[in-house]
């Protein structure tokens, strides 16, 4: 893979689908948004953002325009790029597991087509997946149906996304990490290959590891956040019952320790969004499954529903 003229296609043009697609473009790098919404392809083609973040409807609008970004419901065309990235969603099943579906659909499809393709091709799964995913659900079904093995024609690794809903756009043009997970180290260089490209003389930390463990540091990253919410929410219960003392000052104070820092001490009704829950939940279940009982993320969970209701 020439990576000085690499192209990439983005499997899944949800949140972190389309600020990503965004920013790669962004930098130069062509880029294709795969969808199987046509009216969400339409809607790219167009240059307007199918969702709202800030900056990201111009970002989008600019890159269309200079034809660095195209959209598409025909995943054929991936073949035509040098690296794809699965962004697909992992919806919360009832047990709290998720929903690989919409993973497997995809790797399978796009190992079909690689099946006939000549040369290499690098498949990154960014999306949120449990650890063994990458290397079990996703290498299997993808070797299976591109009856080629990871190695010298395919390459995989496991690359998760840390941003945020109402600065994406800044965290993906300015992370504090970036973490490349793989068993073989021609994918790893590609991807960071990729990631020099993209951030220059700015390249972030680049931590390079397995694929099991890049996909525990997005769990770890969103659990210990929401327990960080869940006890200041616990100490703000605690100061109520006691004069004088307001929580705001509390959290002001133990967010001067170094260690500890003031972000997520802020008490209320508890965490919400897309992620925080869905993601205890998952890693709760894959912990049960594992034999090991996270009490201290049950507990977490506890807290917030209490703290909610």
């Amino acid at each position: 893979m020439k990576t000085k003229w690499a192209s990439i296609s983005i499997v899944g043009m949800g949140y972190v689908g389309i600020c990503s697609a965004a920013t790669f473009a962004s930098r130069g790098i062509r880029t294709i948004g795969i969808d199987i919404d046509q009216a969400r392809v339409e809607q790219i083609r167009r240059g307007k953002a199918p969702l709202h973040e800030p900056q990201l409807d111009s970002m989008l609008k600019n890159v269309v325009r200079k034809k660095l970004l195209d959209a598409t419901s025909d995943i054929s065309m991936a073949a035509h790029t040098d690296v794809t990235f699965l962004t697909v969603g992992t919806p919360s099943q009832p047990d709290g597991s998720i929903d690989l579906s919409y993973i497997k659909n995809a790797t399978e499809d796009l190992g079909n087509l690689l099946r006939e393709k000549r040369g290499y091709h690098l498949v990154v799964v960014k999306s949120t997946v449990v650890p063994g995913t990458t290397n079990g659900v996703v290498k299997r079904f993808l070797e299976q149906s591109s009856r080629k093995t990871i190695g010298s024609e395919l390459g995989l690794c496991a690359n998760p996304e840390f941003l945020k809903e109402g600065t994406a756009i800044s965290d993906a043009l300015h992370p504090d990490k970036i973490v490349i997970g793989s068993n073989d180290k021609k994918s790893a260089s590609e991807l960071t290959k990729l990631y020099r490209r993209f951030y220059g003389s700015k390249l972030p930390t680049v931590i390079l590891t397995s694929p099991g463990a890049a996909e525990l540091v997005k769990y770890a990253s969103n659990a210990f956040l929401a327990t960080k919410v869940s006890f200041i929410n616990t100490i703000a219960n605690i100061a109520e019952r006691i004069p004088g003392v307001d929580v705001g000052t509390i959290a002001e104070a133990i967010g001067l320790d170094p260690r500890i820092g003031p972000l997520f001490l802020k008490a209320g009704p508890g965490y919400g969004g897309s992620c925080f829950h869905k993601d205890l939940q998952a890693l709760i279940n894959y912990s049960q499954n594992e034999n090991y009982d996270p009490i201290l993320f049950r507990a977490t969970e506890e807290t917030n529903e209490q703290q909610a209701s």
